[in-house]
């Protein structure tokens, strides 16, 4: 295993294919938690494969209100694993060496999502963190990763007077150094030029209603990804 990289995840769908050979049949089916999937998946690009394309249907699945939760959940993937306890584990040997945890262990529990944001607009921890030290610049594909719910955004104009009425909520989820979750209040114009929907926001003033979850994410080499979901 610690020959397997010698980066962060050159090629996951081989490492995601080598769990397929190497376990027996009947626990081929359920042999890692999703969230280590998602991980692997991910930091790649999401290439093509059935493990990856059922990663990112979660992934998606997660953003599909309501609620929204947070996309990745580290703190499901029981990274703190090993099987040679005579070596140093680096963090990348850790993160497929979760793929091939069989024993019977239940995965780390998060703590309920709260969609509240606090009126004091503060950061606020909702979830546990990963189970090993992910603060090193391979692990920065974790923390790129930014959930934009807009809960509402609305553009009419005044039958009274004429003026235009806008208003709107959204929130911005972001990920901590050690994979921690949280929750601040975001604006419109802070949503990436990828999101689609609010294009007329603040010229003259055309009638717009608009809600939608977008995130988006640079895997380990730096490759801007985005998802979208209208509702």
């Amino acid at each position: 295993m610690r020959h397997l990289l010698k980066k962060l995840l050159p090629s996951v769908a081989v490492a995601l294919a080598v769990t397929s050979f190497s376990l027996p049949a009947p626990a081929r089916a359920q042999t890692y938690p999703i969230d280590c999937a998602i991980l692997l998946c991910l930091s790649g690009g999401w290439p093509a494969s059935v493990p990856c394309a059922r990663a990112r249907a979660e992934f998606i699945r997660r953003i599909t209100p309501w609620p929204v939760e947070p996309p990745l959940q580290i703190w499901r993937c029981p990274m703190g694993a090993s099987y040679e306890s005579d070596r140093q584990s680096n963090n990348a040997d850790r993160i497929i060496e979760a793929l091939y945890r069989t024993d019977n262990r239940r995965p780390l529990q998060s703590l309920p999502v709260d969609n509240l944001v606090p009126t004091d607009f503060t950061l606020r921890l909702v979830q546990d963190r990963a189970d090993i030290d992910i603060s090193g610049p391979e692990f920065n594909f974790v923390r790129s990763i930014r959930v934009f719910d807009v809960r509402y955004a609305r553009q009419h104009e005044s039958g009274r007077d004429g003026d235009c009425n806008r208003s709107a909520t959204v929130v911005l989820g972001t990920y901590g150094t050690q994979g921690d979750f949280s929750w601040q209040r975001s604006s419109i114009t802070a949503l990436p030029e990828a999101h689609v929907g609010l294009e007329r926001w603040g010229q003259n003033c055309p009638g717009i209603y608009h809600r939608s979850v977008f995130v988006d994410w640079r895997d380990y080499e730096g490759n801007y990804g985005f998802e979208q979901v209208n509702y």
